[in-house]
């Protein structure tokens, strides 16, 4: 029999990558408006940083990285970067989880919003040093609050359609840290 944990986790990992790719299909629907539009949420990033903080283990390392690459591929961004300061952010997210389940939302919806604005940060300055074409830096930062802003959406959404909740303390014990 397969341990009912483990089930879970490939479970809910398989559904954060369908997830992942039918917002990826989205992004790529010739839906935008026209070049003086308001830029819109990276619902990715949000929902990504929202599982990582919440169940770590549907989200791991070996998951993310190539899933990610494949979106800068997918997307026609600049190969690795946007994996890279992906896994950046939510390695950093990862390490403060224990912290982030006892504190308020708030606290935790203004670090998530930190991380993003950092990442939008890096972005401009890593293009910028390869002289890459980069997105203006006002619609940049825009779209980073957008996205810090859709994150409770994404947070009310995966916690009571999806089912992903952060896991009581005494929960992380009974499982070994399994999160």
């Amino acid at each position: 029999m397969v341990d009912p944990v483990t089930a879970r986790n490939w479970g809910y990992r398989g559904l954060y990558v369908l997830l992942v790719l039918l917002l990826a299909f989205v992004q790529l629907l010739p839906l935008g408006a026209g070049g003086g539009a308001l830029p819109g949420a990276d619902l990715i990033t949000a929902l990504t940083f929202a599982w990582v903080l919440r169940r770590p283990a549907y989200v791991p390392v070996l998951l993310l990285a190539p899933l990610l690459l494949f979106l800068d591929l997918l997307l026609q961004r600049p190969p690795g970067l946007g994996a890279a300061l992906m896994l950046l952010g939510s390695e950093i997210l990862r390490s403060r989880r224990d912290m982030s389940r006892s504190v308020p939302f708030a606290i935790e919806w203004a670090m998530v919003s930190a991380v993003i604005v950092a990442l939008a940060g890096l972005n401009q300055i890593a293009l910028g040093l390869v002289m890459a074409d980069r997105p203006p830096l006002g619609q940049a930062l825009l779209r980073s609050l957008f996205t810090a802003a859709a994150y409770p959406l994404v947070v009310l959404v995966s916690h009571y359609i999806l089912g992903v909740r952060t896991a009581a303390p005494n929960e992380a014990v009974a499982l070994g840290n399994r999160l």
